[in-house]
Parts: C-alpha cells; sequence; structure tokens
C-alpha cells in the first residue's frame, strides 16, 4: 500500500446524517452535517469556505472509527471525518524501518500488515478497533506496550489557527491513555502518523497474562523454539477474541473504565480484604488496580442496568443490547451505577475511558460527561 495524496475538488458532505452505524456502541445519533475527508487538501478548503460562511460560530467535532466515543442522539455540530488512506515506507535500514500512515487506515489491519512485512514492535496491539488517526488521542496501549513507544511523530491540522504541524512524541504529551488531543479535544485533527519499527524477530513481549503460552505454542506449530513477533501477534488475537465481544456482533466501545491508579497504602489495606486483589507496581509509590476485578468482585460481571450490561466474559466492557436504539442516557445509568458500586465497596472512584460527547460537539463535560 502506498500513500495517494490526490487533490479532490471537494470534500463530501451530508446534512442530517445518521451516525448511528459508525460508532461501535451503536448508539442513536443524527448529526447536523457530516465532512468527510479523502485527503488534506479537502479539509484546507474545507477551512476557508468554513470561515467565510459561518464566522467559525458553527461548533467542529472529529470522528475517526467511532471505537471509543459515546455519541448523544442529537448531534448539533460539523462533524469532520478523516478518511485519508494510504502506508508509505520513508526509510530503512538493517535494524530499523521508518513508515508514514494515514488517519484512515484501520489499526489491525495495520497491525497485520507490519508484522507480514517483517516490521515489529505493534503486533501486541492487535485487534484494536479504530482507525491509526484516533490511535495518539487515546494513545492506545496493550499487552505491556503503548503507542508512544514506537510513535515517531503526528502531521496534524490545528483548527483554531487553520495550520499545519508536526509534533513530535515529546510535543503530543503522552500519558496514560493521555496526550494533549485528548485534553483539547476539537483542536486538532490528526491527518497522519509516522512510526519506527524494528526488524529484529527475536525481540518481543510477550510476559504479559497468557500471552507468552498462548505465543509459545504458535511457535512450536511453526518449529520455532521462542515466539516470535507473529506468535505473538496471533496469541493475543486469540486471546481477545475469547475475551472481549466483536462490536458488530454485540456493539461495545472496548475498555469502558480506565485501571485506576491508587496509593501503595490502599492497596496494602485492600489486600488484607481481598488477598487477591490484582494490581500493578507503578511509580511513586502507586499502584494501578485492575478496574475488570473491582467490577467483577462487586457481583456486577454480565450484568448491569438495562440495555447497558457488562460483557459475561470481560467485565471491563459495558455492552449495548439495543443496538441503533439505546441512548448516551443509558450509558450514563449504567456507568453510574457501577461508579457508585465500585466506591461503596472499595472506595475507588473508577473514571471512564471513552470519549463523552456532548449535543453541541464538546467533549468531557455536561450532566453525564463529567
Amino acid at each position: 500500500m502506498t500513500t495517494d495524496l490526490h487533490h479532490a475538488p471537494s470534500a463530501q458532505y451530508d446534512c442530517s446524517h445518521d451516525l448511528s452505524h459508525t460508532n461501535t456502541m451503536a448508539l442513536a445519533c443524527v448529526a447536523d452535517t457530516v465532512v468527510t475527508l479523502q485527503d488534506e487538501a479537502q479539509l484546507d478548503s474545507f477551512m476557508t469556505s468554513y470561515v467565510k460562511n459561518t464566522g467559525h460560530n458553527l461548533p467542529l467535532f472529529v470522528l475517526s472509527g467511532g471505537s471509543n466515543v459515546l455519541l448523544p442522539t442529537q448531534l448539533q455540530a460539523i462533524v469532520l471525518r478523516p478518511q485519508m488512506h494510504g502506508i508509505t515506507l520513508t526509510d530503512q535500514t538493517q535494524d530499523y524501518v521508518d513508515i508514514e500512515v494515514m488517519a484512515g487506515e484501520n489499526w489491525h489491519d495495520l497491525v497485520i500488515h507490519t508484522v507480514n512485512q517483517g516490521w515489529y514492535g505493534l503486533e501486541n496491539l492487535a485487534l484494536i478497533p479504530g482507525l491509526t488517526g484516533a490511535a495518539p488521542v487515546q494513545n492506545i496501549g496493550a499487552y505491556g506496550v503503548q503507542l508512544e513507544d514506537y510513535l515517531q511523530y503526528v502531521r496534524a491540522y490545528h483548527l483554531p489557527t487553520k495550520t499545519w504541524h508536526s509534533l513530535t512524541a515529546t510535543d503530543c504529551e503522552f500519558g496514560y491513555r493521555d496526550s494533549i488531543f485528548k485534553r483539547t479535544p476539537n483542536t486538532w485533527l490528526i491527518s497522519r502518523v509516522g512510526f519506527r519499527l524494528h526488524t529484529d524477530e527475536t525481540k518481543v513481549l510477550a510476559s504479559y497474562g497468557d500471552v507468552q503460552t498462548v505465543a509459545q505454542r504458535y511457535a512450536e506449530q511453526q518449529g520455532r523454539m521462542q515466539p516470535a513477533p507473529a506468535d505473538v501477534m496471533h496469541a493475543i488475537i486469540d486471546i481477545r477474541q475469547q475475551k472481549l465481544p466483536d462490536p458488530k456482533q454485540l456493539p461495545n466501545c472496548g475498555s469502558f473504565f480506565q485501571n485506576p491508579i491508587i496509593s501503595q497504602n490502599q492497596f496494602i489495606s485492600l489486600q488484607s480484604n481481598y488477598s487477591d486483589i490484582v494490581g500493578y507496581p507503578m511509580p511513586d509509590s502507586m499502584v494501578k488496580v485492575a478496574a475488570g476485578w473491582l467490577i467483577e468482585q462487586a457481583g456486577l460481571k454480565g450484568g448491569g442496568i438495562e440495555p447497558i450490561v457488562t460483557h459475561k466474559k470481560q467485565a471491563l466492557v459495558l455492552t449495548n443490547h439495543r443496538p441503533y436504539q439505546a441512548t448516551q442516557d443509558d450509558v450514563a445509568i449504567a456507568q453510574n451505577h457501577i461508579i457508585s458500586c465500585i466506591y461503596e465497596k472499595f472506595a475507588i472512584t473508577l473514571a471512564r475511558e471513552p470519549v463523552w460527547v456532548n449535543t453541541n460537539g464538546t467533549v468531557g463535560y455536561g450532566e453525564h460527561g463529567v
């Protein structure tokens, strides 16, 4: 696959556009206007007309693959959907390759492509839903690997100033499931992402959970003594498919709650009552606790408040049992019930991971958006 930066005459405009099928939680949502962008030139053209015709008075909302958002029933904003495609090899040595990936590329397909090419590093992030352009926003991570570990730069358009920027990994201000893009929503539109991947087939990270065991089985089937990156990728795909529901079959937006980080003293106190509590040491005498374990211990696994309930195999995932009809309010009721139960039992406040979108396109605020 190669990058094709053709210059289409204009972006695609749709009014009163139904977004119910373009968010993996399958929440009912209709947007006033949706603008689909196939290349960067279309964004420049759109912004010129947007300022001329609206004077910045209509809010903008950037929507990628819809895998990590909770949309309102009515979205009174201009929705920008970056759908640029292409993967380009920009540099290569014996030890590493640099690639540039356009925002509209499916993330899981990208992981498979890189491993098949012998470009390694992203294999632990297999089967994470969504598009590449959204990956830096959340600083996606899984099985011991974070996106920031391999990201070199992000090319993004700064909407308030109508200017293009190249941001380094440092500029992105990455944190745990966090970035400058997440903290300043609807300010940046990411069009492409640069990665540096390695070519060492013996370098793998398979120590997290059941990955080592499953990857070893794949390696032995191929006549290898030790797992290669491809074995790790296949192992993680297997593990995720067994634990996580396919959004196409049972709508969900992946892990709904972040793993809370608590003080070591609080963790030790909880251990005295719950000897099997799952925690991971963090800097500054803090401990990251498994949110899924907390929810399961509270008796909420496989339950909740219809139509939004936790998955029977993975308590961390909220699923929608009334697709395209359930609303953001239904999610709020289920979410708040779980948060309340966990706090009452453990004195720990869970934080939501997916992005809450308000009716006017703003993010993270409002009645249930905090």
